[in-house]
């Protein structure tokens, strides 16, 4: 795991806060989370709730949902034998083709588990479902490109692969391919944003000392910011040069097209003769798509690779159709050769089996994953990141690293100060607020987190959300004294009128306003006790030591419950 700065890791805790705190019918210390440590890997295993009908239909659900179900079944056992594990091969195998996961990756992987698993004692203080969803983690983690043999902390920092660079005069030319309908010209935009503004500079990565590359997160290493120049050669979509123009114009990245009527191979061939004589360091090209794969797509497509010279070939694929994206990939990797794909619509309700399937059947790596609508949603493809969100473990990382891209390193500090000192008010919970939507969905920040996000369902996010927005209303219905100053809500003779004043201003019961600044306090108190035990640990250190704090005091108020049933002690051991 990536190492970071403490106030960034300060900041991702207090949005772990405000999004529990806030989440209808749900407490961390109510969050049913253990964490062990297995071999050299940290596993954050988050044991499935049952919830409502409307469980939220994203990406991985039903597959990371049924895998832990199939975890659970396998009680406190010493050692892991053939009858053992049999059943739970069996559910598992199961679970992965009901998420479309192609049948030969299935059986490979149900395969790979079973020789990790097999006659492996129990760990000592760990359980065996523990272990299970640590072999699971491992096979996918190699399935998908990853390298289960080194530490996360060496791995987790670099995607699984990255893209040629070019230079001013000699540029690298990019050829996007796919099917109609799969995203291509969004992708597109996409990419040329990436490249222009967040890929990391691995070469000035790599010049700087090793202690300053542990403490630095992602989004604060120095990027290699290309000069992108965007090319339109699919001139048979109506209205496929304009969209790809007004992507272009709102992510100032400058756009090359012709005439429909022109030849795609000249418009490409035009295109990079503007950007050697121009200093564009990256070409990418939008080719045109087809709704089946056909002869004719296939000629251009290799037409144009030879007169380009194009160092990539990226498959653009729907993560919607499933297993059907390995074998396109591998279709489209026979005609033309290809160098990656790009997953797009990752924040869909596919059932998860082309990420996946996707190497496991062609052989060529996922560069890039589309989670969302905006131009800034194009991830690198993390291995190890998508395998702890296929098993419902989140992905603490990327909620980091997302946090930090949001607020500078000073602002973070203050921020940690505050929380510490128990001097954080509303206007903090204010900026908090903005900072969180601009991060993405309150569902998708959720799946991050590990031990909450299977734990809500649609209807509780929906509530959590209208929850905050009332809380927004009643905060603008403040003075600047009070936003400031919590405490003349709290502790003030006049705290009641001043309520009942703020709560008519924004059309809210007084009950509403009550409980708002009831929680609001707790949240605080919850907040400051955290940074004070986590003390001088920073990053990774301060990030798990938040994150087991909440796991520990729900184990124990989990083992209190038990013991006013009457009930047992539970599978674990040591």
């Amino acid at each position: 795991m990536k190492r970071c700065s403490s106030g960034a890791s300060a900041w991702s805790v207090a949005l772990v806060l405000l999004l529990v705190s806030f989440s209808q019918g749900f407490s961390p210390l109510a969050a049913h989370q253990s964490s062990s440590f297995v071999g050299n890997q940290h596993v954050f295993f988050s044991s499935p709730q049952k919830s409502s009908s409307s469980q939220l239909n994203m990406m991985f659900d039903q597959l990371s949902e049924a895998i832990g179900n199939v975890a659970k079944s396998l009680g406190p056992k010493q050692k892991m034998t053939e009858k053992s594990i049999k059943p739970a091969l069996r559910d598992v195998r199961r679970a992965l083709l009901d998420a479309d996961v192609n049948i030969d990756v299935a059986d490979t992987l149900i395969e790979g588990v079973k020789k990790r698993s097999l006659g492996q004692e129990v760990i000592k203080g760990v359980t065996s479902e523990q272990q299970f969803v640590k072999a699971m983690y491992d096979e996918l983690l190699d399935m998908m490109g990853g390298d289960s043999s080194q530490a996360r902390s060496e791995t987790s920092s670099l995607p699984v692969a990255t893209l040629a660079a070019g230079k001013p005069g000699d540029p690298a030319i990019i050829l996007l391919a796919g099917l109609q309908g799969a995203g291509k010209t969004t992708a597109a935009g996409k990419l040329a944003l990436f490249l222009k503004e967040q890929e990391i500079d691995y070469d000035a990565v790599a010049e700087m000392e090793e202690e300053e590359r542990k403490t630095i997160i992602a989004s604060r290493l120095p990027k290699r910011q290309r000069k992108v120049l965007l090319v339109a050669a699919d001139v048979y979509r109506p209205a496929a040069i304009k969209q790809l123009q007004i992507l272009g114009e709102a992510i100032a990245v400058e756009v090359y097209a012709q005439s429909t009527e022109d030849d795609p191979v000249d418009i490409v061939s035009n295109g990079i003769k503007k950007a050697k004589a121009e200093g564009y360091d990256t070409v990418i090209v939008d080719t045109a798509g087809r709704q089946v794969i056909d002869a004719v797509l296939m000629e251009e497509l290799k037409r144009m690779k030879e007169v380009t010279q194009a160092v990539e070939t990226l498959l653009i694929v729907d993560a919607m159709t499933g297993q059907e994206a390995a074998s396109l990939t591998a279709a489209f990797d026979s005609a033309v050769g290809l160098s990656g794909a790009i997953l797009t619509k990752l924040d869909g309700d596919s059932r998860g089996g082309a990420a996946v399937s996707v190497r496991g059947v062609s052989g060529k790596p996922i560069k890039f994953v589309g989670t969302g609508e905006k131009s800034e949603d194009l991830e690198p493809f993390y291995p190890d990141r998508m395998a702890s969100r296929i098993l419902g473990m989140g992905d603490v990382v990327s909620l980091v690293e997302k946090a930090a891209a949001q607020v500078s390193d000073a602002d973070a500090q203050a921020m940690q100060e505050k929380m510490r000192d128990a001097t954080f008010n509303f206007d903090d919970f204010l900026k908090q607020f903005e900072l969180m939507n601009s991060m993405g969905s309150l569902a998708g920040i959720a799946k991050m987190m590990p031990g909450i996000g299977n734990s809500l369902n649609a209807n509780q996010i929906r509530e959590a959300e209208a929850r905050l927005k009332k809380n927004k209303s009643l905060i603008s219905s403040m003075t600047k004294q009070e936003r400031s100053n919590p405490d003349i809500l709290i502790k003030s003779p006049t705290s009641r009128s001043r309520l009942i004043r703020i709560t008519n201003g924004s059309g809210l019961k007084f009950e509403d306003g009550q409980q708002f600044v009831s929680e609001f306090q707790r949240m605080r108190t919850m907040m400051s006790r955290m940074q004070k035990q986590m003390g001088g640990a920073e990053g990774e250190d301060a990030e798990e030591m938040a994150m087991s704090q909440m796991g520990n005091r729900s184990s124990r108020r989990s083992s209190k419950k038990k013991k006013k049933r009457g009930g047992g002690g539970g599978g674990g051991f040591g």
